[in-house]
C-alpha cells in the first residue's frame, strides 16, 4: 500500500478508506459466482454433477447445475451481504493498516518498516475488521448453501437473515467461525508482507519508488503474495465455512473447532482441508488483482483530487 512519510492525514484516510471500500466491492461482484463453488465445495464436498454438465471441468460444471436449479440468481447468492461486509471490511483494513504501518516505521529518516513490524500491522488490521464483520460472513456462508440445504425456509435477505440468527442461535451463532476466522489473520500476515517486499523488489528492478509502480507491477505483485498466502492459510477457511455454515435448523455436526477439525481429518484425510483449494486460487487470484490494483489506482487519483494537508512545522 502506498507509503506515507508521516502520519495519515484526516484527508489520507478517507482516501484509504474511499479506495479500499471501493476495490473490495470491484473485486467481490466479479468473482461471486466462484465464491459460491468453493463455499460449497467447503461445507459440501465436491459435487455430483449431471449428465448434461461438461465433463472434466468440476468448475463450469458445477457453475451450469447452479443455473438449471437456481438460475442465474444461484450465481450471486450471497453477494449483497459480502458487498455489506466488503466496504467496511476493507475500508476499514486499510485504514487501520495505515495506520499502524506508520506507528510502526522506523524514525530513521527511511520510515521502513521491518518485516515483523508489516506483519503486526496486517494482523492488527486484521483483527479488527474480522472481528466487526464476521456477522455479515455468516449471512453469506448461510446464503450460498441455503439452495443445498432441503427442506430449511431460505433466508430472504441480508436484515432478515441477521434478525433470524439473532433470534434463533443469539450471539454466538453471528459469530461461529470466528475462532478460525480469527486464525485467518496469518493469511494477510503473510500476504501483506509479501506484497510490500515483491513491490520494493520490482521498484529496485525498474529504478522507481513503490508508490509510482504501474498497474501491472502491482498486478504481478498482488498475485503471487495472494497465491503464497492462500495455499499456506487455505485449511482454516474449510473449519470456518464449516462452522458457519450450521444452524439450529442443520444437524449439528461439529462441536467446536477442535471437533472439526478432528473430524475433518479422520473422514477426509488432509485433502479435506483443501476442499475446494484450486476454485478458491482461480476465485482469490484475480479478486486480489483487481482489489489491490484498484486500491493503488483510485487511491493515487483520490489523493491528486484531496492532497494531504501540510503538516505544521515543530516549533
Amino acid at each position: 500500500m502506498a507509503a506515507d512519510s508521516h502520519a495519515p492525514s484526516s484527508r489520507g484516510l478517507l482516501c484509504n478508506a474511499g479506495a479500499g471500500a471501493a476495490a473490495g466491492v470491484i473485486a467481490a461482484t466479479f468473482v461471486c459466482p466462484l465464491d459460491v463453488i468453493k463455499t460449497r465445495f467447503q461445507v459440501h464436498g465436491l459435487p455430483k454433477l449431471g449428465s448434461g454438465s461438461i465433463k472434466g471441468s468440476l468448475i463450469v460444471g458445477s457453475l451450469q447445475e447452479i443455473v438449471k436449479k437456481e438460475g442465474i440468481r444461484g450465481m450471486y447468492r450471497g453477494l449483497s451481504p459480502t458487498v455489506l461486509a466488503l466496504l467496511p471490511n476493507w475500508a476499514v483494513y486499510f485504514t487501520i493498516y495505515e495506520q499502524l504501518k506508520s506507528l510502526l516505521s522506523s524514525n530513521d529518516g527511511t520510515h521502513q518498516l521491518s518485516v515483523g513490524a508489516n506483519m503486526i500491522a496486517a494482523a492488527g488490521a486484521g483483527a479488527a475488521t474480522t472481528t466487526a464483520t464476521n456477522p455479515l460472513w455468516v449471512v453469506k456462508t448461510r446464503f450460498q448453501t441455503q439452495g443445498m440445504r432441503g427442506g430449511v425456509i431460505p433466508y430472504r435477505s441480508t436484515l432478515s437473515a441477521l434478525r433470524r440468527i439473532a433470534h434463533e442461535e443469539g450471539i454466538r451463532g453471528l459469530y461461529s467461525g470466528l475462532v478460525p476466522a480469527l486464525a485467518g489473520i496469518s493469511h494477510v500476515a503473510i500476504q501483506f508482507p509479501t506484497y510490500e517486499k515483491i513491490k520494493r523488489y520490482l521498484a529496485a528492478q525498474n529504478n522507481t519508488t513503490p508508490d509510482t509502480l504501474s498497474a501491472s507491477d502491482v498486478a504481478l505483485a498482488s498475485s503471487l503474495s495472494k497465491v503464497a498466502a492462500s495455499t499456506m492459510t487455505y485449511p482454516h477457511e474449510v473449519v470456518r465455512s464449516r462452522l458457519q455454515e450450521q444452524g439450529l435448523h442443520s444437524e449439528k455436526r461439529y462441536t467446536g473447532v477442535m471437533d472439526c477439525v478432528k473430524k475433518v481429518f479422520q473422514k477426509e484425510g488432509v485433502t479435506g482441508f483443501y476442499r475446494g483449494c484450486a476454485t478458491n486460487l482461480l476465485r482469490t487470484t484475480p479478486a486480489a488483482v483487481i482489489t489491490f490494483t484498484s486500491f493503488e489506482m483510485i487511491h493515487r487519483f483520490l489523493v491528486t483530487l484531496y492532497p494531504p494537508e501540510p503538516q505544521p512545522h515543530p516549533l
